[in-house]
């Protein structure tokens, strides 16, 4: 019985989630420096908050969660994630571009672009950055993987209140395109190629000119200038469009 409970002792202490402080992510994470530390992402991180875990080079940094957990567990704090983040938005002091000082202070966080994107734009991490506004679209999004990854529908102006409904699939097959369309089943798999006759993301029907009977076939598109048609198509009618949290 002893030992099972020196084994139980030896196995708690060395477990860093229970060993450290337990730290909340801020409401508004803000770095008025380059350098990005555990305090400007942490509530209560205490002495550990001058440990460094990322640098930002423009108006917003976006760090890995994962990461930040780790090098916080490592200088003894314990963030839980029970959000399940998987990106953190880091700011500058600087107030949200296009936004009045009195929107800025407002009591809603939103997502806003931290510079102008045209139409076609592919969003990536640098382009958004949290805000506070006096309110929200009933589309907004609630965190950045939900807009990162997707194609911009229209022009959108620096320090727009980003919404769902900017963006789509980015597509992946041009009307005109040499588009090889393929079919499996039972381990048999036959491959043509064809011209696609509009274009469309992944996911998306596609209708297909076989080049060489010139007949159209219905396929499913699977990435830039591929197609399926059978089960693999089948499975690729309903794409998820959106990251969940």
């Amino acid at each position: 019985m002893k030992r099972l409970v020196l084994a139980l002792l030896m196995a708690l202490a060395a477990d860093p989630a229970i060993a450290g402080t337990a730290v909340s992510l801020k409401a508004d994470t803000v770095s008025a420096d380059a350098v990005i530390t555990l305090s400007d992402l942490f509530d209560g991180a205490g002495p550990a908050g001058r440990v460094a875990v990322g640098q930002r080079t423009g108006a917003a940094a976006v760090l890995d969660a994962n990461l930040v957990q780790a090098a916080a567990r490592r200088a003894g704090l314990d963030w839980a994630n029970s959000e399940g983040l998987r990106r953190i938005v880091v700011r500058g002091p600087e107030s949200a571009p296009g936004l009045s000082g009195g929107a800025a202070r407002g009591n809603v966080e939103v997502l806003t672009y931290a510079h102008s994107l045209a139409a076609g734009e592919i969003v990536q991490p640098q382009d958004l950055v949290w805000a506070k506004a006096a309110g929200a679209p009933a589309d907004a999004p609630r965190d950045a993987d939900q807009l990162i990854g997707l194609a911009v529908k229209r022009p959108l102006r620096t320090g727009a209140v980003a919404a769902l409904r900017d963006v789509t699939a980015p597509q992946v097959v041009k009307a005109g395109d040499l588009v090889t369309v393929l079919y499996e089943e039972g381990g048999i798999s036959l491959a043509l190629q064809g011209k696609a006759l509009a274009a469309g993301a992944i996911g998306e029907p596609l209708a297909v000119q076989n080049t060489n009977s010139k007949k159209t076939i219905q396929a499913v598109i699977t990435g830039p200038d591929q197609a399926a048609v059978g089960p693999e198509a089948d499975r690729m009618k309903t794409p998820v469009r959106y990251a969940l949290r």
